[in-house]
């Protein structure tokens, strides 16, 4: 039997090819579990419908999707089906371990065997480690041992690797539903790969991070959802093809971070953010609903926020621009706006999400980021310099010309009919927001001396 979960693909499916040296038939799998998808926006759960609808295409109707707590249901279909072996990719997550833990117990109870093999990563994380056998803490170090370590080439499986068995139980339906954001699926995957590949690789290094142009690869929502795995697009990238390599082992050092260090999912990775100062009560909740609306008066920013109440997606450097505003300008937690995203995220992804909002916060692997903090007006005229983003996703300034749509409180007249002034001065909070950051600088200084 084969369970399918970060991994709804039959192309480079190594658990694929391990249930098939085993079995020439196998029964597929896959758990509707409340615990993963209660946190879920609709944009997330449509694509994943999508992508289950797409797959039980391809095994001509032979996916079996049940509802309810692996835990039970797992034992209870392979009971249904005889099986002798459960196959899985391991996942890697806080919650998936526990979960797998438990599953794998209930199996043996049994006699189930529980194999894993393989992952959603080139580089299954907690392999990649200092010569002292200690988990690398920062990024460059960690992206060099990963091009050491190397990965395996795709393995050769399909559709037809093993025969699928006709489910013996009633499933959920999975036929009808509405339409994704993103063309869910692996063979919507690989042709979002190969259009990226003949018409953007090249100007990647650049274009990554400008919105207002089509320069990234789109295929976060896959990887999330394993249509593609990471080593398919390693195999395939030309030499030279360093940005996008790095950015890929970004998503792989993140996973190796959560791996180790499990709690990071909920808790700052830098323990003495614990005493950072943020702002509460009323004031901080209106100002958490007008950032989430994309009405702060900043316009990248609410480019940003309204492009993901939209599509459930965020061009990835205003990903970084909307969370220094909330966690800098806005002083609030960090956790506020990783909540948020991983709502209404397509491809909301925990280990990326979560350490990614601590790398802007401050109080994640960056070795010394509290200095940096974004002054959004700057970032929207570097990286979308004729305004084109905004003016795509901020209706009340489409009107307004070039690149003083990105100060429209300075137009004859200030800001259009319905579109908000700046919710705060950017360079005052600067400040505050270096304060705050000094002061648990101090206090940790302080501390040490103490001890």
């Amino acid at each position: 039997m084969l369970w399918f979960r970060r991994d709804l693909r039959l192309r480079d499916l190594p658990a694929l090819l391990t249930a098939a040296r085993r079995s020439p038939r196998a029964l597929a799998l896959y758990v509707l579990d409340d615990t993963l998808l209660r946190p879920a926006g609709k944009p997330r759960l449509d694509f994943l419908h999508g992508c289950l609808r797409t797959l039980s295409g391809q095994l001509d109707g032979r996916l079996l999707v049940v509802r309810g707590d692996p835990v039970r249901e797992v034992p209870r279909v392979a009971e249904a089906v005889e099986a002798s072996s459960v196959h899985v990719s391991t996942d890697t997550g806080p919650y998936g371990r526990r979960r797998d833990g438990a599953v794998a117990a209930a199996l043996a109870k049994r006699g189930v065997e529980w194999v894993e093999t393989g992952s959603p990563y080139a580089v299954t994380p907690g392999r990649v480690r200092k010569a002292d056998g200690e988990p690398y803490r920062v990024f460059t170090p960690f992206y060099r041992a990963w091009l050491r370590h190397g990965w395996r080439g795709p393995a050769d499986s399909s559709a037809s690797t093993v025969e699928w068995i006709e489910p013996p139980l009633r499933g959920e339906s999975v036929a009808d539903g509405p339409d994704p954001l993103f063309e869910p699926g692996e063979a919507a995957a690989m042709r979002v790969w190969e259009r990226f590949l003949d018409e953007r690789l090249d100007d990647y290094g650049t274009d990554r991070d400008r919105p207002d142009r089509p320069g990234t690869t789109l295929l976060s929502p896959y990887l999330r959802w394993g249509c593609v795995h990471p080593r398919t697009l390693l195999a395939d990238l030309p030499d030279g093809a360093e940005a996008l390599r790095s950015e890929l082992a970004w998503r792989e050092f993140h996973a190796d971070v959560l791996w180790h260090r499990p709690e990071t999912a909920r808790r700052n990775y830098d323990e003495r953010f614990d005493r950072m100062r943020h702002d509460s009560g009323p004031g901080a909740d209106e100002a958490f609903r007008q950032w989430r609306e994309g009405r702060t008066g900043f316009p990248i920013v609410d480019a940003g926020m309204r492009q993901l109440l939209a599509e459930g997606w965020m061009h990835n450097r205003v990903r970084m621009i909307v969370a220094s505003f909330l966690v800098k300008d806005l002083h609030l937690p960090w956790w506020w706006g990783a909540r948020h995203f991983m709502r209404h995220l397509v491809d909301g992804d925990l280990a990326s999400n979560q350490l990614n909002w601590q790398w802007v916060a401050g109080s994640g692997t960056d070795a010394a980021p509290y200095f940096r903090v974004f002054n959004p007006t700057t970032q929207g005229r570097k990286f979308d310099p004729d305004g084109d983003y905004v003016r795509r996703y901020v209706a009340e300034l489409r009107a307004v010309p070039g690149r003083a749509v990105h100060e429209p409180v300075k137009l004859d007249g200030g800001c259009p009919e319905g579109y908000p002034p700046p919710m705060v001065d950017h360079a005052e909070e600067r400040q505050e927001a270096l304060a705050r950051y000094g002061a648990v600088q101090d206090t940790s200084r302080a501390a040490r001396r103490r001890a």
